[in-house]
């Protein structure tokens, strides 16, 4: 071995292989916040921009369903937009870890926020669940009526955003998790 090609070696010998791992986590954290990121965004988005009227017998007598008729909504869309917005910010913490994988410090920070932001984000989702599941459903019950059959596009969009928010929480599930593996590996 020539002397460049002996230091070279020794020098991938000093540095652990968990730093590689690290790194590759690194770069899974960053996607994942990515893909969360967006699912957040996409939901509220779809749920404030979410409205349908009909119209019977005439064009004077109308039913309009808009997403802050309900509180539980207004408070999905509140939640998912407060979870994007950290997220965004968190990007760039994320991606000094693929540049420093060892540092621990702002990983532990992470984790917690990330936590908090979990739960949240799970918080908004239920409540609007339970009230996506009575549009669905109803309850004969409490004598509500399932209204899915005649505002049909409403129900769809609010379905498809509660789908977006759910997979954000299992991204941030996967990075709670991530984050904790890359603690404990080091």
């Amino acid at each position: 071995m020539k002397p460049g090609q002996l230091e070279a070696a020794e020098a991938s010998e000093l540095q652990p292989p968990a730093q590689g791992l690290k790194k590759w986590m690194s770069i899974l954290d960053f996607i994942l916040r990515i893909v969360a990121a967006i699912g957040t965004l996409g939901s509220a988005i779809a749920m404030a921009t979410t409205n349908e009227t009909l119209r019977f017998f005439t064009q004077f007598i109308q039913f309009r369903a808009e997403y802050n008729d309900l509180p539980s909504f207004t408070f999905f869309v509140i939640a998912n937009s407060l979870v994007c917005g950290y997220l965004v910010l968190s990007i760039p913490l994320s991606i000094f870890h693929i540049k420093r994988p060892a540092l621990t410090i702002t990983r532990i920070i992470l984790i917690i926020l990330d936590t908090a932001m979990m739960a949240l984000l799970t918080a908004g989702g239920s409540a609007a669940a339970a009230i996506v599941y009575l549009a669905h459903n109803g309850n004969s019950s409490a004598n509500w009526f399932a209204i899915c059959q005649q505002f049909n596009s409403f129900c769809k969009r609010i379905t498809g955003s509660l789908i977006g928010s759910f997979g954000a929480t299992l991204a941030l599930i996967l990075l709670i998790i991530l984050s904790a593996v890359v603690i404990s590996r080091h």
